[in-house]
């Protein structure tokens, strides 16, 4: 017997899913079959939590055996809610949002939404367009993983009045939560590494992200500041096109010792070029960390697994995408009124290479 006959349909199940060519399987079908009213399995699709374990078994069971899929775009009309929550990258080509995006899934999981995932690049008018594409879908919440550099961007989020997360990234003036670090700050403290290491002739392997420039920029004012170069130089450098391969970085080593010969540590702004720079750097006889120090950045899974072991800044992903999938969440469920501002930090990791 169930545990409310009451919710019982006064129709007697057929214990049948319903014939191919009759149509999309409706809620109504599901119900014939489980025996139960169309209300009650309504409430087990939108609030299991209140209902009884047996009658909740009983509906999925009944699901499974018709293949029924919940509409939730009309679920979402009639609630005012989509349950998708928009993530967008700079790039899909890169790994190093890896670690976030999948514990932002499972936090947004865990309550229920959906993570739509799209690709922003780095040019602001493919920014603009991206964030016209997403809010035309009318998610719930948005998380960036980058700051928004457009005024253009920056009004249509605001005006969408829904919770914004701007991730990975720091800002004097955020659109609303800002959870990231600063990259000025990451490239400073490889500086200061180098330096109490006795490098005395720093280069650096980057890509021509924004995000990488300004590591290269805190790198190049505290490689300044310690006498690592001249006080108006720069840091010779090599740029290559975001998201970088591991060639890219083998072709860059190769460009700036034939340039700076003398160079004795290289500062790359991925992980993956890194890896690039120590097959180069094997490849010309150049011992590491006995000729050149080489330090990556992102601390990826592969980095302890290179040869040398790579030394490299670690960002805990992790904690960007809890933060970020909280703020979301506490937002829509009124427990929070208004953005909060989270510095993660990041870590020097020392290992073999440097």
């Amino acid at each position: 017997m169930p545990s409310h006959p009451s919710e019982r349909s006064s129709k007697p199940a057929s214990g049948r899913a319903p014939r191919r060519g009759s149509g999309r399987v409706t809620i109504a079908d599901v119900a014939r079959v489980a025996g139960m009213s169309m209300h009650t399995v309504s409430r087990v699709l939108n609030a299991p939590e209140h209902v009884p374990a047996r009658t909740v078994k009983l509906i999925h069971d009944a699901i499974a055996q018709t293949g029924y899929v919940q509409d939730l775009i009309a679920g979402g009309l009639a609630s005012g809610r989509s349950r998708l929550v928009a993530v967008t990258v700079p790039t899909l080509g890169s790994p190093v949002f890896l670690e976030a995006l999948q514990t932002l899934s499972l936090h947004l999981g865990r309550h229920g939404y959906q993570m739509m995932l799209t690709e922003s690049g780095y040019d602001p008018e493919q920014e603009v367009e991206a964030v016209r594409a997403i809010l035309g879908r009318r998610p719930d919440g948005v998380v960036m993983m980058r700051t928004v550099l457009t005024a253009v961007a920056r009004t249509q989020l605001r005006a969408a009045r829904i919770p914004v997360v701007e991730a990975w990234d720091w800002s004097d003036d955020p659109v609303d939560t800002l959870i990231g670090f600063s990259h000025e700050a990451a490239g400073g403290c490889v500086a200061r590494f180098l330096a109490e290491t006795g490098r005395r002739r720093p280069v650096a392997v980057i890509g021509d992200d924004p995000r990488a420039g300004r590591r290269l920029q805190g790198f190049t004012a505290t490689a300044r500041e310690l006498g690592l170069i001249g006080a108006q130089a720069q840091t010779p450098h090599v740029l290559l096109r975001a998201p970088a391969t591991m060639g890219a970085g083998r072709s860059g080593l190769a460009e700036l010792l034939a340039r700076e010969p003398a160079a004795d540590a290289v500062v790359c702004s991925t992980d993956m070029i890194a890896m690039g720079v120590l097959l180069e750097a094997a490849a010309l006889g150049r011992q590491v960390p006995g000729d050149l120090a080489v330090v990556g950045f992102g601390d990826q899974a592969y980095a302890a697994a290179t040869t040398p072991a790579l030394t490299t800044v670690r960002i805990d992903g992790s904690l960007i995408g809890e933060q970020a999938a909280r703020a979301i969440i506490d937002r829509l469920d009124g427990r929070a009124s208004e953005g909060m501002h989270v510095d993660v930090g990041f870590t020097l990791i020392r290992r073999q290479s440097a």
